[in-house]
């Protein structure tokens, strides 16, 4: 019989550690993830790689293998436990990312990233699901923010800290570098976090009233199950394709930021990387917290405020789309960038929450793990690819730099504007959906 920790995680302080530490397991998530991306101009150099290459690289074999595999771990981990899930895929992934640094071809760094995309494809979902178990639900789109801080705390050790040791001692130590403390962090996660009771947020809230297939003295509902229930909520659908066309445009973009700036403004890769490092790290956090304290509150009015949230701040960044990556200086550039970040990452945690809301509470981890399945493999599969694609089609007609630009402009402003839509749709039916029984 499995112990019963509901003492544990009825202090807030033990809670509060929990979440700092899977938002810290999150944050190893992105490090080992986009630090490629900041590296990737000295891999084509070395390697002697063309741009569908680094698209491939960053975005379509990973997250193929990712989402693919985020599924079934997924609901494996509501059956064996979702601590010890995300203990191994940490330490997975993190040797996987620590082993790149010895690659000397192509195949075999794609081989690599394929597995840094299946220890990945563990550590996601188990985690949403027991912050939702210990957050109540008129906390959780906040909690599930301040987790998701996580993804720009890592692009800032990934382009800070990955950037300063890349231009010192290049790009295979810098891989080194910053896999192997992962591992560490994955035995703490194992020691110190203890498997949360099913629905206890819910219990608390009810007055500690519980039903039995809720709590996890029965058996969780099946794969299928969990799916087709998903597949009937109408906004969900919507919220899918709208958090999966704002990834591409996240991915897309955002993979090839490093890149265009050294080859449009002509800046040292250290200089690039504390720059974005900055940026993305405190504008993103700015952003994923905000959003998550903003759609709570506004949730009040009405659960559509959780994707009419993301939709108003999404609105917002198309005049900075071109404004940033049409800029003639890195100074203007930044200056539209900033704001472009802070308002392009306020939508991951409010459809988290939404998502969380739809289905039972076993069947989080695998609502999570289905959202980054559609999200993952669209935004990240098909956004740096599509990118990296455009760019060498347009470089013969308008050089190096140039080709880039546009390539990033077009996808950035053709993706937001589909996932705007789908937000607005959503708005009409997340209501009926979350009030519908499960």
């Amino acid at each position: 019989m499995k112990p019963d920790n509901t003492a544990q995680y009825l202090k807030p302080a033990y809670r509060w550690y929990v979440l700092a530490l899977l938002t810290l397991v999150y944050t190893f998530n992105f490090v080992d993830r986009q630090v490629i991306v900041i590296l990737q101009e000295q891999i084509r150099a070395d390697l002697g790689l063309m741009d569908w290459q680094l698209g491939l690289l960053s975005g379509f074999v990973f997250a193929v293998f990712y989402s693919v595999l985020g599924l079934p771990i997924a609901h494996l981990s509501e059956s064996v436990g979702r601590k010890r899930v995300v203990a191994t895929a940490l330490a997975f992934w993190s040797l996987m990312t620590a082993l790149s640094g010895a690659t000397q071809n192509f195949i075999q760094l794609l081989l690599l990233r394929i597995g840094v995309g299946i220890g990945e494809a563990g550590g996601s979902p188990p985690s949403h699901s027991m912050i939702s178990d210990i957050f109540p639900r008129h906390r959780r789109a906040l909690a599930l923010s301040i987790f998701s801080m996580g993804v720009y705390i890592g692009y800032l050790f990934a382009y800070g800290f990955g950037g300063w040791v890349a231009e010192s001692l290049g790009w295979r130590t810098t891989f080194v570098v910053v896999g192997l403390p992962g591992i560490l962090v994955a035995l703490i996660v194992a020691i110190t976090i203890k498997e949360p009771p099913r629905g206890l947020a819910e219990r608390i809230e009810n007055g500690g009233k519980e039903q039995e297939m809720e709590t996890g003295t029965a058996a969780a509902p099946s794969f299928g199950e969990t799916l087709r229930l998903l597949w009937s909520r109408k906004s969900f659908r919507h919220i899918a394709l709208g958090a999966s066309l704002q990834s591409l445009a996240g991915y897309g973009i955002g993979n090839f930021v490093p890149s265009f700036i050294i080859r449009a403004h002509e800046m040292t890769i250290g200089d690039v990387g504390w720059r974005l490092a900055l940026v993305m790290g405190i504008g993103g956090v700015i952003g994923v917290v905000s959003s998550g304290w903003i759609a709570d509150r506004m949730a009040r009015r009405g659960d559509q405020w959780y994707v009419l949230t993301p939709a108003i701040a999404l609105i917002l960044t198309l005049p900075l789309t071109i404004l940033a990556f049409s800029a003639l200086t890195p100074g203007s550039m930044f200056l539209s960038y900033v704001p472009y970040v802070v308002l392009g990452a306020m939508w991951l945690g409010p459809s988290l929450a939404v998502t969380h809301s739809m289905v039972g509470l076993r069947q989080r981890a695998v609502a999570s793990a289905a959202l980054f399945f559609i999200l993952n493999l669209i935004g990240l599969g098909l956004g740096p690819l599509i990118v990296g694609s455009l760019s060498d089609l347009l470089r013969p007609s308008f050089g190096d730099a140039n080709g880039l630009r546009y390539a990033i402009i077009g996808t950035a402003l053709t993706a937001k504007i589909w996932a705007i839509t789908h937000f607005l749709l959503a708005s009409r039916t997340v209501t009926a959906d979350i009030e519908s029984p499960n």
